[in-house]
Protein backbone atom coordinates (compact mmCIF):
# COMPACT_ATOMS: atom_id res chain seq x y z
CA UNK A 1 0.00 0.00 0.00
CA UNK A 2 1.40 3.24 -0.82
CA UNK A 3 1.86 5.23 2.28
CA UNK A 4 0.78 9.07 1.55
CA UNK A 5 2.47 10.39 5.14
CA UNK A 6 5.60 9.70 3.33
CA UNK A 7 4.96 11.78 0.14
CA UNK A 8 2.79 15.09 2.21
CA UNK A 9 5.21 17.52 2.58
CA UNK A 10 6.24 18.43 6.55
CA UNK A 11 3.33 20.55 6.76
CA UNK A 12 0.57 18.44 5.95
CA UNK A 13 1.62 17.32 9.93
CA UNK A 14 -0.09 20.82 11.12
CA UNK A 15 -2.91 20.49 9.51
CA UNK A 16 -5.78 19.62 11.66
CA UNK A 17 -9.59 19.22 11.39
CA UNK A 18 -11.79 21.91 12.85
CA UNK A 19 -13.52 21.46 16.07
CA UNK A 20 -15.76 24.04 15.13
CA UNK A 21 -16.36 23.00 11.48
CA UNK A 22 -17.11 19.47 13.04
CA UNK A 23 -19.22 21.06 15.30
CA UNK A 24 -21.57 22.74 12.63
CA UNK A 25 -23.03 19.06 12.36
CA UNK A 26 -24.74 18.76 15.24
CA UNK A 27 -26.89 22.46 13.49
CA UNK A 28 -28.68 19.55 11.76
CA UNK A 29 -29.59 17.32 14.66
CA UNK A 30 -33.24 18.98 15.88
CA UNK A 31 -32.64 17.65 19.19
CA UNK A 32 -29.84 20.00 19.77
CA UNK A 33 -29.46 23.42 21.36
CA UNK A 34 -26.33 24.17 19.72
CA UNK A 35 -24.55 27.26 20.91
CA UNK A 36 -21.79 26.28 18.54
CA UNK A 37 -21.09 27.92 15.40
CA UNK A 38 -20.44 30.73 15.41
CA UNK A 39 -22.03 31.75 12.23
CA UNK A 40 -24.64 34.58 11.42
CA UNK A 41 -28.61 33.80 11.24
CA UNK A 42 -29.69 32.76 7.56
CA UNK A 43 -33.10 34.08 8.29
CA UNK A 44 -31.13 37.61 8.72
CA UNK A 45 -29.61 37.79 4.95
CA UNK A 46 -31.12 39.98 2.62
CA UNK A 47 -32.12 37.11 0.34
CA UNK A 48 -34.87 39.31 -2.09
CA UNK A 49 -31.82 42.34 -2.42
CA UNK A 50 -30.04 39.08 -3.71
CA UNK A 51 -32.34 37.97 -5.66
CA UNK A 52 -32.97 41.09 -7.51
CA UNK A 53 -28.93 41.76 -7.47
CA UNK A 54 -28.57 38.38 -9.56
CA UNK A 55 -31.46 39.09 -11.69
CA UNK A 56 -30.47 42.80 -12.51
CA UNK A 57 -27.00 41.76 -13.58
CA UNK A 58 -28.71 39.46 -16.46
CA UNK A 59 -31.40 41.99 -16.97
CA UNK A 60 -29.03 44.77 -17.24
CA UNK A 61 -26.79 43.25 -20.00
CA UNK A 62 -23.98 42.56 -17.25
CA UNK A 63 -23.86 39.23 -17.59
CA UNK A 64 -21.10 38.39 -20.36
CA UNK A 65 -18.96 40.59 -17.74
CA UNK A 66 -19.93 38.92 -14.54
CA UNK A 67 -19.48 35.45 -16.07
CA UNK A 68 -16.10 36.13 -17.67
CA UNK A 69 -12.58 36.01 -15.88
CA UNK A 70 -12.15 39.51 -13.97
CA UNK A 71 -9.26 41.09 -12.93
CA UNK A 72 -7.60 39.59 -9.77
CA UNK A 73 -7.57 43.04 -7.64
CA UNK A 74 -11.13 42.75 -7.63
CA UNK A 75 -14.46 44.42 -9.50
CA UNK A 76 -13.53 48.21 -9.33
CA UNK A 77 -17.10 49.53 -8.40
CA UNK A 78 -17.04 47.33 -5.03
CA UNK A 79 -13.34 48.37 -4.50
CA UNK A 80 -14.48 52.36 -5.04
CA UNK A 81 -17.53 51.46 -2.27
CA UNK A 82 -15.49 50.09 0.24
CA UNK A 83 -13.12 53.32 -0.36
CA UNK A 84 -16.20 55.15 0.87
CA UNK A 85 -17.01 52.93 3.87
CA UNK A 86 -13.09 52.82 4.88
CA UNK A 87 -13.43 56.99 5.07
CA UNK A 88 -16.13 56.66 7.41
CA UNK A 89 -13.63 54.48 9.64
CA UNK A 90 -11.06 57.03 9.02
CA UNK A 91 -8.98 55.32 6.67
CA UNK A 92 -8.48 57.59 3.86
CA UNK A 93 -7.43 55.56 0.78
CA UNK A 94 -7.67 54.88 -2.52
CA UNK A 95 -9.09 51.74 -4.48
CA UNK A 96 -5.69 50.81 -5.18
CA UNK A 97 -4.98 49.87 -1.46
CA UNK A 98 -8.07 47.07 -1.41
CA UNK A 99 -7.99 43.55 -2.84
CA UNK A 100 -10.69 41.40 -3.15
CA UNK A 101 -10.55 37.92 -1.34
CA UNK A 102 -12.98 35.44 -1.37
CA UNK A 103 -13.63 35.64 1.82
CA UNK A 104 -11.41 37.14 5.07
CA UNK A 105 -10.05 33.26 5.32
CA UNK A 106 -8.15 33.59 2.34
CA UNK A 107 -6.63 36.54 3.42
CA UNK A 108 -5.06 34.99 6.43
CA UNK A 109 -3.87 32.31 4.40
CA UNK A 110 -2.06 34.53 1.82
CA UNK A 111 -1.06 36.65 4.87
CA UNK A 112 0.54 33.63 6.13
CA UNK A 113 1.92 32.38 3.04
CA UNK A 114 3.74 35.99 2.49
CA UNK A 115 5.41 36.77 5.84
CA UNK A 116 6.16 33.29 7.02
CA UNK A 117 9.33 31.38 7.03
CA UNK A 118 9.16 28.15 8.71
CA UNK A 119 10.22 28.31 12.33
CA UNK A 120 9.09 32.09 12.16
CA UNK A 121 7.40 33.66 14.58
CA UNK A 122 3.65 35.05 14.50
CA UNK A 123 2.40 37.02 17.73
CA UNK A 124 -1.13 36.18 18.49
CA UNK A 125 -3.11 36.86 21.20
CA UNK A 126 -4.37 34.03 23.56
CA UNK A 127 -6.80 32.58 22.92
CA UNK A 128 -7.27 33.23 19.37
CA UNK A 129 -9.10 32.59 16.05
CA UNK A 130 -8.83 29.16 15.33
CA UNK A 131 -9.11 30.08 11.54
CA UNK A 132 -6.17 32.17 11.98
CA UNK A 133 -3.93 29.84 13.51
CA UNK A 134 -4.95 26.99 11.14
CA UNK A 135 -4.43 29.14 7.82
CA UNK A 136 -0.89 30.21 9.58
CA UNK A 137 -0.02 26.28 10.83
CA UNK A 138 0.63 25.32 6.76
CA UNK A 139 3.66 27.58 7.02
CA UNK A 140 5.26 26.47 10.08
CA UNK A 141 5.39 29.50 12.15
CA UNK A 142 6.20 29.19 15.92
CA UNK A 143 3.67 31.14 18.17
CA UNK A 144 4.36 33.77 20.78
CA UNK A 145 1.34 35.33 23.22
CA UNK A 146 0.92 38.58 21.95
CA UNK A 147 -0.29 41.32 24.92
CA UNK A 148 -1.33 44.25 23.85
CA UNK A 149 -1.64 46.03 27.33
CA UNK A 150 1.29 43.52 28.45
CA UNK A 151 4.63 43.83 30.08
CA UNK A 152 6.55 41.77 26.91
CA UNK A 153 9.11 43.97 25.41
CA UNK A 154 10.31 43.83 21.89
CA UNK A 155 13.45 42.02 22.98
CA UNK A 156 11.64 39.39 24.67
CA UNK A 157 9.97 38.59 21.51
CA UNK A 158 12.76 38.95 19.47
CA UNK A 159 14.95 36.88 22.11
CA UNK A 160 12.09 33.74 21.75
CA UNK A 161 12.17 33.93 18.23
CA UNK A 162 15.73 33.56 17.75
CA UNK A 163 15.76 30.64 20.01
CA UNK A 164 12.72 29.01 18.12
CA UNK A 165 15.12 29.61 14.79
CA UNK A 166 13.46 32.17 12.86
CA UNK A 167 12.08 36.53 13.20
CA UNK A 168 9.50 37.54 14.47
CA UNK A 169 7.09 38.43 11.09
CA UNK A 170 3.34 39.91 12.35
CA UNK A 171 1.41 40.56 15.36
CA UNK A 172 -2.02 38.96 14.62
CA UNK A 173 -5.25 40.63 16.36
CA UNK A 174 -8.80 41.40 16.35
CA UNK A 175 -9.69 44.49 17.72
CA UNK A 176 -13.38 44.67 18.19
CA UNK A 177 -15.27 41.74 19.92
CA UNK A 178 -13.35 39.01 18.80
CA UNK A 179 -13.69 35.51 17.95
CA UNK A 180 -13.80 34.14 20.68
CA UNK A 181 -13.83 35.37 23.42
CA UNK A 182 -15.87 38.29 22.19
CA UNK A 183 -13.45 41.28 23.37
CA UNK A 184 -12.04 44.31 22.23
CA UNK A 185 -8.83 45.89 22.51
CA UNK A 186 -8.86 49.56 23.76
CA UNK A 187 -7.79 52.77 22.47
CA UNK A 188 -4.27 52.54 24.48
CA UNK A 189 -3.98 48.85 23.57
CA UNK A 190 -4.05 49.63 19.96
CA UNK A 191 -1.48 52.34 20.59
CA UNK A 192 0.27 50.11 21.95
CA UNK A 193 0.46 47.85 19.61
CA UNK A 194 1.42 50.52 16.57
CA UNK A 195 4.74 51.00 19.27
CA UNK A 196 5.33 47.77 18.96
CA UNK A 197 5.06 47.32 15.34
CA UNK A 198 7.47 50.06 14.50
CA UNK A 199 9.74 48.55 17.51
CA UNK A 200 10.22 45.32 15.97
CA UNK A 201 9.64 46.45 12.34
CA UNK A 202 6.79 43.56 12.07
CA UNK A 203 3.66 43.59 10.28
CA UNK A 204 0.43 44.30 12.02
CA UNK A 205 -2.68 42.11 11.14
CA UNK A 206 -6.32 43.28 12.32
CA UNK A 207 -8.81 40.89 11.52
CA UNK A 208 -11.81 43.56 11.65
CA UNK A 209 -14.71 40.75 10.70
CA UNK A 210 -16.79 41.60 13.13
CA UNK A 211 -16.29 45.56 13.16
CA UNK A 212 -19.92 46.87 12.13
CA UNK A 213 -21.46 44.97 15.03
CA UNK A 214 -21.04 46.96 17.92
CA UNK A 215 -24.10 47.10 20.41
CA UNK A 216 -22.87 49.63 22.48
CA UNK A 217 -20.22 51.68 24.00
CA UNK A 218 -18.26 54.20 21.92
CA UNK A 219 -16.79 53.35 19.22
CA UNK A 220 -12.61 52.92 18.63
CA UNK A 221 -11.28 53.67 15.24
CA UNK A 222 -9.67 50.65 13.64
CA UNK A 223 -5.06 50.54 14.37
CA UNK A 224 -4.98 51.17 10.85
CA UNK A 225 -6.95 54.41 11.27
CA UNK A 226 -5.12 55.42 14.27
CA UNK A 227 -1.86 54.68 12.45
CA UNK A 228 -3.18 56.69 9.57
CA UNK A 229 -3.63 59.71 12.28
CA UNK A 230 -0.05 59.33 13.29
CA UNK A 231 1.72 58.75 9.90
CA UNK A 232 -0.36 61.17 7.20
CA UNK A 233 -1.09 58.51 5.01
CA UNK A 234 -1.80 54.63 4.38
CA UNK A 235 1.23 54.45 2.15
CA UNK A 236 3.27 54.77 5.41
CA UNK A 237 1.81 52.17 7.51
CA UNK A 238 2.44 48.46 8.44
CA UNK A 239 -1.20 47.43 9.89
CA UNK A 240 -3.25 45.40 7.01
CA UNK A 241 -6.87 45.50 7.55
CA UNK A 242 -8.72 42.43 6.93
CA UNK A 243 -12.35 42.26 6.13
CA UNK A 244 -15.20 40.72 5.23
CA UNK A 245 -19.05 40.73 4.22
CA UNK A 246 -19.71 37.35 5.65
CA UNK A 247 -21.28 38.31 9.17
CA UNK A 248 -22.74 41.95 7.38
CA UNK A 249 -24.30 40.35 4.18
CA UNK A 250 -23.88 36.57 3.32
CA UNK A 251 -21.21 34.12 3.83
CA UNK A 252 -21.77 31.83 1.16
CA UNK A 253 -20.75 34.17 -1.70
CA UNK A 254 -17.14 34.40 -0.22
CA UNK A 255 -16.17 37.81 -0.54
CA UNK A 256 -14.05 39.09 1.51
CA UNK A 257 -11.00 42.24 1.38
CA UNK A 258 -7.56 43.60 2.45
CA UNK A 259 -6.89 47.24 2.91
CA UNK A 260 -3.34 48.14 3.04
CA UNK A 261 -0.34 50.19 1.64
CA UNK A 262 0.05 49.30 -2.38
CA UNK A 263 3.08 47.49 -2.13
CA UNK A 264 1.70 44.60 0.38
CA UNK A 265 -1.58 44.55 -1.92
CA UNK A 266 0.36 44.18 -5.25
CA UNK A 267 1.79 41.37 -3.53
CA UNK A 268 -1.45 39.28 -2.49
CA UNK A 269 -2.76 40.38 -6.51
CA UNK A 270 0.39 37.84 -7.42
CA UNK A 271 -0.47 35.25 -4.94
CA UNK A 272 -3.93 35.47 -5.94
CA UNK A 273 -2.86 35.48 -9.83
CA UNK A 274 -1.65 32.05 -9.15
CA UNK A 275 -3.85 30.60 -6.81
CA UNK A 276 -7.50 30.88 -8.14
CA UNK A 277 -7.34 33.94 -10.25
CA UNK A 278 -9.77 35.97 -8.99
CA UNK A 279 -12.40 36.03 -6.41
CA UNK A 280 -15.69 35.45 -8.26
CA UNK A 281 -17.13 37.78 -10.62
CA UNK A 282 -21.22 37.59 -10.28
CA UNK A 283 -20.83 37.50 -6.55
CA UNK A 284 -18.47 40.57 -6.24
CA UNK A 285 -21.12 42.56 -8.65
CA UNK A 286 -24.46 41.28 -6.22
CA UNK A 287 -22.42 42.19 -3.30
CA UNK A 288 -21.41 45.75 -4.80
CA UNK A 289 -25.57 46.16 -5.65
CA UNK A 290 -26.60 45.05 -2.37
CA UNK A 291 -24.25 47.02 -0.16
CA UNK A 292 -24.93 49.78 -2.74
CA UNK A 293 -28.09 50.35 -2.27
CA UNK A 294 -29.35 49.42 1.47
CA UNK A 295 -25.59 48.27 4.01
CA UNK A 296 -26.32 50.85 6.47
CA UNK A 297 -30.53 49.20 6.96
CA UNK A 298 -28.79 45.97 6.96
CA UNK A 299 -26.56 46.69 9.94
CA UNK A 300 -29.04 48.39 11.81
CA UNK A 301 -31.38 45.07 11.21
CA UNK A 302 -28.61 42.58 11.91
CA UNK A 303 -27.19 44.61 15.30
CA UNK A 304 -31.08 44.99 16.80
CA UNK A 305 -31.38 40.85 16.72
CA UNK A 306 -28.07 40.22 17.83
CA UNK A 307 -28.02 42.73 20.47
CA UNK A 308 -30.93 41.31 22.18
CA UNK A 309 -29.70 37.62 21.80
CA UNK A 310 -26.40 39.00 23.66
CA UNK A 311 -28.72 40.49 26.49
CA UNK A 312 -30.85 37.20 26.77
CA UNK A 313 -27.38 35.43 26.84
CA UNK A 314 -26.25 37.29 29.75
CA UNK A 315 -29.43 37.50 31.61
CA UNK A 316 -29.41 33.97 31.46
CA UNK A 317 -25.89 33.36 32.24
CA UNK A 318 -26.30 35.24 35.57
CA UNK A 319 -29.55 33.70 36.61
CA UNK A 320 -27.87 30.17 35.78
CA UNK A 321 -24.35 29.96 35.85
CA UNK A 322 -22.82 28.53 39.54
CA UNK A 323 -20.56 31.23 41.10
CA UNK A 324 -17.23 29.10 40.09
CA UNK A 325 -17.77 30.26 36.15
CA UNK A 326 -16.87 34.15 34.74
CA UNK A 327 -17.78 35.36 31.40
CA UNK A 328 -17.08 38.37 29.19
CA UNK A 329 -19.44 40.92 28.84
CA UNK A 330 -18.68 41.90 24.92
CA UNK A 331 -20.23 44.93 23.28
CA UNK A 332 -20.58 43.39 20.35
CA UNK A 333 -20.11 40.34 17.81
CA UNK A 334 -21.18 36.71 18.05
CA UNK A 335 -19.42 35.17 21.46
CA UNK A 336 -19.44 35.32 25.01
CA UNK A 337 -16.13 33.55 26.71
CA UNK A 338 -16.87 31.20 29.89
CA UNK A 339 -14.17 30.56 32.22
CA UNK A 340 -14.95 27.38 34.20
CA UNK A 341 -12.69 26.17 37.62
CA UNK A 342 -9.32 24.97 36.80
CA UNK A 343 -10.35 21.62 37.15
CA UNK A 344 -12.79 21.41 34.68
CA UNK A 345 -12.49 20.25 30.87
CA UNK A 346 -14.63 21.86 28.31
CA UNK A 347 -14.15 19.16 25.77
CA UNK A 348 -15.19 16.41 28.57
CA UNK A 349 -17.78 18.99 29.59
CA UNK A 350 -19.07 18.97 25.81
CA UNK A 351 -19.43 15.63 25.69
CA UNK A 352 -21.49 15.30 28.67
CA UNK A 353 -23.66 17.97 27.77
CA UNK A 354 -24.70 16.51 24.34
CA UNK A 355 -25.26 13.38 25.67
CA UNK A 356 -26.94 14.36 28.49
CA UNK A 357 -28.36 17.71 28.53
CA UNK A 358 -28.40 17.95 24.33
CA UNK A 359 -26.38 21.08 24.61
CA UNK A 360 -23.35 22.24 21.97
CA UNK A 361 -20.85 24.79 22.15
CA UNK A 362 -17.20 24.88 21.58
CA UNK A 363 -14.41 23.74 24.39
CA UNK A 364 -11.64 26.60 24.30
CA UNK A 365 -8.90 24.91 24.17
CA UNK A 366 -8.62 24.46 20.28
CA UNK A 367 -8.01 28.81 20.56
CA UNK A 368 -5.15 28.35 22.20
CA UNK A 369 -1.70 28.56 20.12
CA UNK A 370 -0.07 26.80 23.48
CA UNK A 371 -2.70 23.84 23.80
CA UNK A 372 -3.53 25.80 27.22
CA UNK A 373 -7.10 26.82 28.08
CA UNK A 374 -8.88 23.49 28.97
CA UNK A 375 -11.03 24.95 31.12
CA UNK A 376 -12.96 27.66 28.93
CA UNK A 377 -15.58 27.00 25.98
CA UNK A 378 -17.27 29.50 23.90
CA UNK A 379 -21.31 30.22 23.71
CA UNK A 380 -22.33 31.88 20.06
CA UNK A 381 -25.49 33.25 20.44
CA UNK A 382 -26.06 34.63 17.13
CA UNK A 383 -28.52 31.83 15.81
CA UNK A 384 -29.95 31.10 19.17
CA UNK A 385 -33.84 32.62 19.88
CA UNK A 386 -34.73 33.22 23.42
CA UNK A 387 -36.37 29.76 24.37
CA UNK A 388 -33.12 28.38 23.76
CA UNK A 389 -30.99 30.70 24.88
CA UNK A 390 -33.23 30.60 28.18
CA UNK A 391 -33.24 26.17 28.11
CA UNK A 392 -30.04 25.93 26.92
CA UNK A 393 -27.87 27.91 29.01
CA UNK A 394 -29.94 26.55 32.18
CA UNK A 395 -29.30 23.21 31.26
CA UNK A 396 -25.21 24.20 30.90
CA UNK A 397 -25.69 25.87 34.32
CA UNK A 398 -27.13 22.71 35.84
CA UNK A 399 -24.55 20.52 34.21
CA UNK A 400 -21.30 22.44 35.77
CA UNK A 401 -23.00 22.34 38.93
CA UNK A 402 -22.98 18.67 38.63
CA UNK A 403 -19.49 18.80 37.94
CA UNK A 404 -18.35 21.10 40.67
CA UNK A 405 -15.99 19.58 43.19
Amino acid sequence: MLDWEKIFATRSSRMKASEIRELLKLLERPDIISFAGGIPDPKLFPAEEFKEAYADIFASGKSDAALQYSVSEGYKPLREWLQGEMAKLGVPCAPENIFITSGSQQALDYLGKLFLSPNDTALVVRPTYLGALQAFNAYEPTYDDLQPNGNRTPASYEEAAAKAGGKVKFAYFSADFSNPTGETIDREGREKLIDLGDEMDIALIEDAAYQYLRFDGTPIPPVLALEIERKGSIENTRTIYSGSFSKTLAPGLRVGYVVANSTVIRKLVLMKQAADLHSSTINQLAVHHVAANGFDAQIAKIKAVYSHRRNKMLEALDKYMPKSATWTKPEGGMFIWVTLPDYMNGADLLAAAIETEKVAFVPGKAFHADGSGANTVRLAYSCANDEMIEEGIKRLGNLIRAHQK
